[in-house]
């Protein structure tokens, strides 16, 4: 027995060995060189036994390399053990020859360690003899667009006035009821509002302590008005006493019925009110008639009026029927205002905030844009243009140029017309010369001439470019067209404009058009291209 125990040890120990021998750890990746930026993938796979416990790093070291992504360990069965394995993704930005770090993998508790994997790192090889190489773009200065925004705050001002509109409606109404029934007398006032309560059918408990507090605040108004008693701020039973008092004195002859039904009216309505009575539909409207002949027979006791009185009554309703007046001038003022901006909102909102805000602060060239255009022809050989307006015609001191303008150089949008054709004897003298530097030395002559006319006018800091193109009418022109600061008049500062110039060359002249505006003016490129898209050449009349 004292042998077994060392020989279990032993048999344990060669078997754990045995199979460790088993365990077989491989390390690979699919190229040894890459490129800079280029993906490497990296496979452990490990061969063990069907039983084996195998664990795989939970955050493998790849430095220098980065871990984009690995996969989850794909088990194989075969016929005598497992394949365990995992890939890796890496990844390098530096060239140079680097290794993979060794990877250690657990196979039931002892170590295994993979194999140094060396790899190199190629850095891209650019030809620039073959490629071509490109400047850096310029920076690019995007427009800022509030039409977002002011949609927002349009739409929100739209909500916002249809809630005044509500607001102003309701109130409108009540403040005019609360003025009709001030006018009324207080007699025919307190008849109105008791006649308002026939219709009035209580059945909840709350519906009847309205309906108690209107009545008795008809006849509590109608006996301070009209009675001069201080009946709102008193008791029912002080309000009694104070008839009494005012029966017993003569000066208020109402009988003892009259007060008797008056009294029970108040001591119901101060148990509805306040011990929460609830009398029959029956009794109430008992009630209500009984107050109806209390407000009558309070009007036959009064005494007539005095003169002075009267007076007093006719200086109330004056300043009563003032007050009214002012009060609806107020409310048509306010109303009107309302709908203006109403107006306003909604048509900027349909046809935008800026077109509806430049109509109204009358915009130069919004006006010219909007306006009834002209569709006219001009000079030798005719040429058919639509304008804003119709060109005048400018006389020249060279008889051979014919001049069509609109406006100045001041003006928010010009426009110059020039035809330029010579006399054919003087073209006759020239037909010696060669045509190709004939052309060139005319188009230069031309450009100067554009250049000498701004400068005349005070224009500084002219940036200048030429394209060819061709109208929509198919006609093709030399385009001149460029940026400028020109001193107009009324501004302090010299203004930055655009010009642009079209040149229709032919061999007997040129017709020259020059429009010029504002660079920052909304409307004016969209009035240049309209007119521009208008050129036609008449060839044939």
């Amino acid at each position: 027995m004292k042998y077994t125990l060392p020989l279990f040890v032993y048999f344990s120990i060669t078997l754990s060995l045995w199979a460790q021998s088993e365990v077989e750890l491989k390390a690979a990746v699919d190229s040894t060189q890459i490129k800079i930026g280029a993906q490497l993938n990296y496979t452990l796979q490990v061969k063990a036994d069907s039983i084996a416990q195998v664990i795989f790093p939970e955050q493998p070291i790849f430095a220098p390399f980065e871990l984009l992504e690995e996969s989850l360990i794909d088990t194989l069965r075969t016929r005598t053990h497992y394949l365990y394995t995992k890939r890796y993704a890496l990844i390098h930005f530096d060239s140079g020859n680097y290794f993979i770090p060794q990877q250690q993998i657990l196979v039931n508790g002892f170590s295994k360690i993979a194999d140094l994997i060396p790899v190199r790192v190629n850095s891209v090889i650019v030809d620039t003899t073959k490629q071509k190489l490109f400047d850096i773009k310029p920076l690019f200065t995007v427009e800022k667009n509030y039409d977002v925004l002011i949609s927002r705050v349009l739409w929100g001002l739209v909500f916002a006035l249809i809630i005044l509109g509500i607001s102003y409606t309701y109130l409108f109404q009540k403040r005019r009821k609360e003025l009709r029934e001030r006018e009324l007398p207080p007699f025919d006032r307190a008849i109105e509002e008791l006649k308002a309560l026939e219709s009035e059918k209580p059945t909840l408990q709350d519906e009847y302590k309205l309906y108690y507090s209107r009545l008795t605040d008809v006849v509590r108004r109608y006996l301070e008005e009209e009675a001069k008693i201080d009946a709102l701020e008193s008791t029912s039973e002080e309000l009694l006493n104070k008839l009494e008092m005012r029966k017993d004195a003569g000066t208020l002859d109402l009988d003892h019925a009259t007060l008797k039904s008056l009294r029970e009216v108040l001591k119901t309505a101060d148990l509805v009110k306040f011990a929460k009575s609830m009398p029959e539909y029956r009794i109430a409207n008992e009630d209500r008639k009984a107050v109806e002949h209390v407000v009558m027979e309070t009007k036959e006791a009064l005494p007539e009026p005095t003169e002075e009185e009267l007076r007093e009554k006719e200086a109330y309703k004056e300043y009563l029927a003032k007050r009214r007046r002012k009060e609806q001038w107020i409310w048509g003022l306010s109303g009107t205002g309302i709908l203006a901006v109403t107006i306003l909102v909604v048509s900027m909102l349909v046809y935008g905030f800026y077109p509806v805000r430049d109509t109204l602060l009358m915009y130069p060239t919004k006006g010219l844009y909007s306006g009834q255009w002209v569709n006219s022809q001009y000079g030798t050989p005719p040429l058919k243009i639509e304008t804003p307006e119709v060109l005048e015609r400018i006389p020249n001191e060279n008889d051979l140029i014919q001049q069509f303008s609109l406006g100045t150089l001041d003006s928010p949008f010009y426009i110059d017309l020039k035809f330029d054709f010579p006399k054919l004897e003087l073209k006759k003298e020239e037909t010696n010369s060669d045509p190709q530097q004939a052309n060139t030395e005319k188009a230069q002559a031309l450009v100067n001439t554009i250049i000498s006319n701004f400068e005349s006018g005070g224009a500084v800091n002219i940036l200048m470019k030429n394209d060819e193109v061709t109208l929509p009418s198919g006609v093709p022109v030399a385009k001149i067209f460029g940026t400028l600061d020109y001193p107009k008049k009324g501004e302090k500062d010299r203004v930055r404009c655009s010009f642009n110039t079209l040149l229709l060359t032919f061999e007997e002249g040129t017709i020259i058009l020059t429009m010029m505006y504002e660079k920052e003016d909304r409307y004016a490129s969209e009035i240049e291209q309209r007119i521009i898209n208008s050129i036609e050449l008449i060839k044939e009349l």
